[in-house]
């Protein structure tokens, strides 16, 4: 590994025949192995694409996260109804979550699925991203459901919460990525704070029982969401996240940086709150901006976090995915790559000057 790693968050826009083929499925127009099939195709094809650019870890880009990055384990589940909760982005569409309609609540697809045929199609080391037990609490409704107490609903996602990071790190992932993007929209939804310290006491509880060296590839990954080139909330100041953010018991820290109007403030935050044994991941790339950065602006932008963060605790990524919703296609696939491969030859430079300054 270089001094400074570089990761990517997680998902790449799906290739259009891949998004109109999820629909068809939905449609019943075709076959759950017709749909597979084409996303094995879109796997390799991202994961190839992904070691072009000089990544020294890669992954499948979410191709099979059907439904995107929040619900991909519900994907076949018979007891949601779509009318849950509502994410409101900056430019004024929504998403629905899913709403629980009775118990159990079940995992129907794990990560490490994804991971273990990501595995099969490259040399390099595979990152796996999953989704945050706090955005499944979210699926409970506020009416409780007879003879399935929320109590006993969030259990069983920390339970296979748990199953699911385990399998992953017993496969052998470079990384495992909590992903966490509704920790700064809680703030929005809940300005005191308590609810965003809930859900780090809900993730801290998936993380129960793992060993330090575990720890240490497992991360957690905060953002103002990347939909539809809008976000859902980056009118929330990070120093309201970040003191309770840092409580959470993993080893990296993934933070969206790029599309900071002040991240200078924050990188200073961030230096008054990271533990020797914590490496942070600071986002030097802003996915739904359609200009694609230049290695020379990134390296730019690694120096002045260099200037905060020391460089055994630094590391670079995106600020969010490309495409956490499967339907997203506001950034080309193209375009994607080209943002990673300016991140991994930014990253580089900086280092060269950094190495050589010592």
């Amino acid at each position: 590994m270089s001094l400074i790693p570089t990761e990517h968050i997680g998902s790449i826009p799906r290739p259009r025949e891949l998004i109109a083929a999820y629909q068809k499925q939905q449609a019943g127009e075709i076959s759950e192995e017709e749909l597979e099939a084409l996303a094995t195709q879109a796997s390799i094809d991202t994961i190839k694409k992904m070691e072009e650019t000089g990544s020294y870890c890669v992954g499948d880009g979410e191709q099979r996260k059907f439904s995107g990055f929040a619900s991909y384990c519900l994907h076949g589940a018979h007891n949601f109804a779509p009318d849950g909760a509502e994410i409101l982005f900056s430019d004024g569409h929504s998403r629905v979550l899913p709403r629980l309609t009775k118990g159990p609540f079940k995992y129907q697809i794990t990560a490490d699925m994804f991971l273990e045929d990501a595995m099969k199609h490259t040399g390099l080391p595979v990152k796996q991203a999953v989704i945050a037990p706090s955005l499944l609490s979210l699926l409970y409704p506020n009416t409780p459901i007879p003879e399935y107490s929320r109590n006993r609903f969030l259990q069983d996602i920390i339970r296979q919460h748990h199953q699911e990071l385990a399998r992953c790190l017993e496969l052998g992932a470079h990384k495992v990525q909590i992903d966490f993007t509704e920790g700064r929209l809680s703030l929005k939804l809940d300005p005191s704070g308590e609810l965003l310290t809930g859900m780090i006491d809900l993730i801290n509880t998936g993380l129960e029982n793992f060993t330090d060296a575990q720890r240490r590839k497992i991360g957690l990954h905060t953002c103002p969401g990347a939909d539809r080139d809008a976000t859902h909330s980056a009118d929330v100041d990070y120093k309201d996240l970040l003191p309770t953010l840092f409580r959470a018991n993993v080893g990296n820290f993934y933070v969206a940086m790029a599309s900071e109007k002040d991240p200078e403030k924050v990188l200073l935050q961030i230096k008054s709150l990271i533990k020797p044994d914590v490496r942070v991941f600071i986002g030097v790339i802003d996915p739904i901006d359609p200009v694609v950065e230049t290695p020379e602006q990134v390296c730019e932008r690694v120096l002045k976090a260099a200037e905060y963060i020391p460089l055994d605790n630094l590391g670079t990524t995106d600020d969010c995915g490309f495409s956490p919703f499967a339907d997203d296609d506001s950034t080309s696939r193209d375009i994607a790559f080209a943002k990673i491969k300016a991140r991994v030859e930014g990253t580089r430079m900086a280092e060269e000057i950094l190495i050589a300054r010592k």
